[in-house]
């Protein structure tokens, strides 16, 4: 297995598969694009994309800098071979070397596969929280109300 940082919107659509929902051209190049965004990728001896994790730095007055780790997923044919751990890892050290003074993950508290991922690559608990958020319709209009 070898982890690349991703630097073309090809490499992005190609891991397509690891997704939530399909890529989208135009997101992928908002992206890369994007200063403090980072997506790298797990790629299996065949050279098949068998996992990513994307992270975000965050700048705050009162923080300095911070990774949050965004998303990271494994394609079921290659889980339980570590490569969810390495990815954090990667990720983890890609923030270090970029002066993070640490990094963050909100994760649900009943994903036990994810919860053991990260606590494996060193995360430590740091209580429940709840999240909240807000859904817009395509094109950032409101969906509703007012």
């Amino acid at each position: 297995m070898e982890i690349r940082r991703a630097t073309t919107v090809a490499e992005l659509l190609a891991a397509g598969h690891l997704y939530d929902g399909p890529p989208r051209e135009e997101w992928a190049a908002r992206f890369l694009a994007a200063p403090g965004h980072l997506l790298l990728i797990a790629y299996a001896e065949d050279g098949f994309p068998a996992g990513f994790v994307s992270g975000i730095e965050m700048l705050h007055p009162d923080k300095g800098a911070e990774m949050c780790l965004y998303e990271l997923a494994v394609d079921e044919s290659h889980r339980r071979r570590g490569i969810g751990r390495a990815l954090t890892e990667a990720l983890v050290a890609e923030a270090r070397g970029r002066g993070c003074r640490g990094a963050w993950v909100p994760v649900d508290t009943d994903n036990e596969p994810a919860l053991a991922t990260y606590r494996s690559a060193g995360a430590a608990d740091e209580g429940v929280f709840a999240m909240l958020g807000w859904t817009f319709a395509e094109g950032g209009e409101g969906a509703g109300g007012g």
